[in-house]
């Protein structure tokens, strides 16, 4: 047996409801602020299907994280101060894991009882039947494996406390509950004085000292470059290789900012079902994704949300609704949704029992803080000898982040994009130990690599493009995260962003 493996199967799940939750951030700041590895699956805008939020770490007993190479098929395991490397893919030791480690059922109103949580990186194609292109500056797939966390259910205001132990540690089990416990009424109550004494809430901590320095945005690659891949995608189009390509850019810029005070920022700025925060050591993924790429439930039951087609917010509300009717009404944007639908239901239908497959939500407008999207909902059964890994595996990358068809478009993307996407365009999320996940698209996403700052921005490339407007709604995406950089910053190099991106003050990579 490995020296890093958990020892016993036999694992049990304890199990505390607190009726009063504290503030979600205000908690995850008081007990996970510090930690070098740690995540918050922050549903900072609940709604449909984002009632509940998830934080913990890697310091529990059985606690660890999972770093993954797709080049090299290798997975760093670490636990305890002890590394071990396995050669493997990281979707064969999950499936493993998930099913070896699976706990006594407990009586839960939601999916994730401990697990894995993080992400699966775009570049994780490669095993998936695509190519494998670039290679990531990050590790390709990244997990902590949870055995204690919180979770806040939003509409109820309660808080639940698991902890996940082998049966000679459960006294341990029990201390870690009652200490957590106590916690987290002490930060409850602290609220409610506060509220009792017109104080109101208090903000979390800013967890940055430093003071705020100027910001430059940069271009991955030139506008002038892009503009002439949108012009090579519609070649690819015309020649009838692909239907739609999700040609994407990425914004990048030196910050020297504390990830959790960042994502603080970007959660304020924009608010999202599926926001998150990852952090493993000097890598952090500040994510406010509004898009789920998968839920699967402990019944079978799968759920996916892709979003295609976009448009900025109106100054007035008379112009905001306008131009979500305009959004609804588009001949362009329809067309790239209904082909993305397409996809995603021939993706399904690999995993799904027959006829199971079915879209109860075709182009939706959604509103958001900067931007109004059109979403769509694709549901189906996974056939009773199929996993949650299985599924993922079968769906992966995510089809509103490929186009379609999604092999040949990838190669396509390779070619013109000339490096690896890294974290974005991949999915966040959780892989639960009953058996079930929720991983969002990994947009609207900060990736923090040191003071190395990257956005992932694009869109899909249809033969009715225009390039310049093509350009501006990738620029629009990326707005959110830009404010959020250049809030923490205080003063930052790039234009307001209104309606239309102006191009001033966004300097190029030559």
């Amino acid at each position: 047996m490995p020296h890093s493996e958990i020892k016993s199967t036999q694992l049990r799940l304890g199990v505390r409801r607190l009726l009063d939750a504290p503030d979600a951030a205000q908690a995850f700041a008081a007990l996970y602020a510090d930690s070098r590895d740690a995540f918050w699956l922050d549903s900072s805008r609940p709604g449909d299907g984002a009632q509940f939020s998830f934080m913990g770490d890697a310091s529990g007993p059985l606690a660890a994280t999972i770093a993954y190479d797709v080049s090299e098929g290798e997975i760093t395991i670490e636990r305890g101060g002890e590394v071990e490397t396995r050669n493997e893919s990281i979707f064969d030791y999950l499936e493993r894991e998930l099913e070896r480690l699976r706990p006594l059922a407990a009586d839960l109103p939601f999916d994730f009882d401990c697990g894995f949580t993080g992400y699966l990186g775009y570049e994780m194609k490669a095993d998936c039947g695509a190519s494998s292109g670039h290679r990531s500056q990050s590790p390709d797939a990244a997990f902590v494996f949870a055995d204690r966390m919180l979770a806040f259910d939003h509409e109820q205001g309660h808080v639940y406390l698991l902890c996940l132990c082998e049966p000679e540690t459960a006294g341990s089990s029990e201390a870690w509950l009652s200490a957590t416990e106590s916690r987290l009424l002490r930060l409850a109550a602290a609220a409610a004085l506060r509220k009792d004494t017109g104080e109101g809430s208090a903000e979390p901590p800013r967890c940055c000292s430093a003071e705020p320095s100027p910001v430059s945005f940069r271009l991955a690659r030139p506008r002038q470059r892009y503009l002439e891949d949108i012009a090579t995608c519609q070649d690819h189009l015309l020649e009838g290789e692909s239907y739609e390509i999700c040609l994407t850019n990425s914004i990048e810029a030196e910050v020297d900012a504390d990830p959790l005070h960042l994502y603080m920022e970007l959660r304020r700025v924009n608010p999202a079902p599926f926001a998150s925060y990852l952090r493993f050591g000097d890598l952090a993924v500040l994510s406010s994704s509004p898009e789920r790429f998968l839920r699967i439930d402990r019944r079978g039951g799968v759920e996916t949300r892709p979003i295609k087609g976009t448009s900025p917010r109106g100054g007035s509300a008379a112009e905001d609704q306008r131009l979500a009717e305009e959004l609804r009404r588009s001949e362009k944007n329809r067309a790239e949704n209904l082909m993305i639908v397409d996809l995603t239901r021939n993706d399904l239908g690999a995993v799904c029992a027959v006829g199971s497959v079915e879209v109860p939500v075709l182009m939706e407008v959604e509103t958001y803080e900067t931007v109004h999207q059109l979403v769509s909902t694709v549901r189906g059964s996974l056939r009773p000898e199929a996993t949650a890994i299985e599924c993922v595996r079968s769906c992966f990358p995510p089809g509103s982040m490929t186009g379609a068809p999604k092999l040949r478009t990838m190669e396509i993307l390779e070619q013109l994009e000339g490096r690896a996407r890294g974290v974005y365009s991949g999915a966040i999320g959780f892989f639960g130990l009953g058996g079930a996940c929720d991983l969002s698209v990994t947009i609207r996403t900060i990736v923090l690599a040191g003071e190395s700052a990257s956005i992932g921005a694009g869109g899909a490339i249809v033969l009715q493009s225009d390039a310049q407007n093509e350009l501006e709604e990738a620029l629009l995406k990326a707005r959110a995260p830009m404010a959020a950089i250049g809030r923490v910053a205080a003063t930052s190099r790039f234009p307001a962003l209104e309606p239309k991106y102006s191009g001033g003050g966004l300097s190029e990579k030559p």
